[in-house]
């Protein structure tokens, strides 16, 4: 569903430029995307009616300086509140009550393999803490683990953390996020004790990715894959590794602004832009029969 009323086009640009300038975690690229916004609309650019249409205008030219895909102006079909990040919030709610919790497959393959699937988000665990560590743990006795994330589109860095303690013995730090300005950072570590059981930090260990995995669910794979406890089966992953926040700008549309930048602390790096490099590389829809063989061939060995 779109908008039929006359779109306040000006307005919108405006806010989303204010938004950039003061939130956006490269300030010298925030300043560049303003100018570039508003030159735009000067030109008639953004002369549309249509909500949808305008969301894809402006993230097109919001990627188009250092192609950054957390940069965007997202429509929402249902109207959403102006309370910061309630867009996101309404959306990631609906989604949740529709996957179990975003876990919604755990199975056992032949050879006491298992899987888990996570999707479509790592959600807020204030909601996904309880079906997060049932899926976990019920996985906990297999001999290998799968964890699929090619239908994963981000969410939470504290599910990251939350999912990554099941899968280690001890207290491991993850990854350090830096905000705006640089003065602040905030590390991330697994946790020393989780509910139910852990898989653990020993047995065989596959990531299933796609090029549709983003975002906190990259920093899963990434995370893990730095470590060396995983092997990343599947295809590229997106590359975006800044974590964001949203603001909506008009009942349809939500400007979504990030506000640090990740820095993993074996590589030094992190995952933005160039996305995810399978251990593996395969189409992710070989990707769960790959990481299956594997599995076996070392549980074998």
């Amino acid at each position: 569903m779109t908008t039929s009323t006359k779109l306040p086009t000006a307005p919108v640009i405006d806010e989303t430029a204010r938004l950039l300038t003061e939130n956006y975690v490269f300030p010298e690229i925030a300043e560049q995307l303003a100018g570039l916004l508003q030159r735009r609309l000067t030109e008639g650019a953004y002369d549309v009616d249509d909500a949808e249409e305008l969301a894809r205008l402006v993230t097109a030219d919001l990627q188009s300086v250092n192609g950054d895909r957390h940069l965007r102006l997202k429509h929402h079909a249902q109207p959403v509140p102006p309370k910061k990040g309630a867009a996101t919030r309404d959306a990631m709610r609906r989604d949740f009550d529709a996957s179990l919790g975003g876990a919604p497959r755990v199975q056992l393959l032949d050879g006491g393999v298992a899987v888990v699937e996570l999707a479509p988000m790592l959600f807020p665990l204030e909601w996904a803490a309880e079906p997060l560590s049932a899926a976990l743990t019920l996985a906990s006795r297999a001999q290998a683990l799968i964890v699929d994330l090619r239908a994963n589109r981000g969410g939470d860095p504290d599910a990251v953390a939350f999912v990554c303690s099941y899968l280690l013995d001890e207290r491991t730090h993850l990854n350090t996020m830096h905000w705006r300005g640089g003065e602040r950072s905030e590390q991330s570590w697994s946790l020393p004790h989780v509910p139910g059981a852990r898989f653990g930090g020993s047995k065989p260990l596959y990531v299933l990715s796609s090029d549709s995995t983003f975002s906190a669910a990259e920093e899963l794979a990434y995370d893990l894959q730095q470590l060396g406890r995983a092997v990343v089966v599947g295809e590229r992953t997106r590359g975006g590794a800044h974590p964001c926040q949203g603001w909506t700008v008009h009942p349809h549309l939500e400007a979504t602004v990030p506000v640090g930048r990740a820095v993993n602390p074996v590589s030094s790096a992190n995952w933005e832009g160039t996305g995810v490099q399978p251990d593996i590389p395969c189409a992710a829809a070989d990707a769960l029969d790959r990481a299956h063989a594997a599995a076996l061939a070392r549980l074998a060995s």
